[in-house]
C-alpha cells in the first residue's frame, strides 16, 4: 500500500483478497496485516489513514457488505464528512494495531 493507491490497484486486490473479507474477524485480520506491512515499508499513521481511506471510498460505492459490521461501516462512511471519514480511517488503524 502505498499512499498514490489508485482505483485499479484497490480492486484488484479486493478481488484477489474477496474471500477473506466474508467475516468481520477475518477482515480485522485481513487489515491487520495490511497495515502491519504499511508500517515494515515505514508508512506513519496518517500515510495508513490516508491509504485506508481510499480503500474505503473504493468499498463504500463498489462492493456491497458481506457481514452487519461491514453494513455499518459502510453506512458510517456514507453518511459522515471527509474529515469524519478520515476520522474514521484513523480509528481503523488504530482498532486493527491493537489485535
Amino acid at each position: 500500500m502505498d499512499k498514490h493507491l489508485d482505483e485499479e490497484k484497490i480492486e484488484n486486490q479486493v478481488y484477489k483478497n474477496g474471500d477473506a473479507l466474508t467475516d468481520f474477524g477475518d477482515f480485522r485480520e485481513y487489515l491487520s496485516g495490511k497495515v502491519n506491512l504499511g508500517k515494515k515499508l515505514g508508512m506513519d499513521e496518517e500515510q495508513l489513514a490516508n491509504s485506508a481511506q481510499k480503500v474505503a471510498d473504493y468499498l463504500s460505492s463498489k462492493e456491497p457488505p458481506k457481514n452487519s459490521e461491514e453494513r455499518l461501516l459502510q453506512e458510517l462512511w456514507n453518511v459522515g464528512t471527509e474529515e469524519e471519514q478520515h476520522k474514521l480511517a484513523h480509528m481503523l488503524v488504530r482498532l486493527v494495531q491493537q489485535t
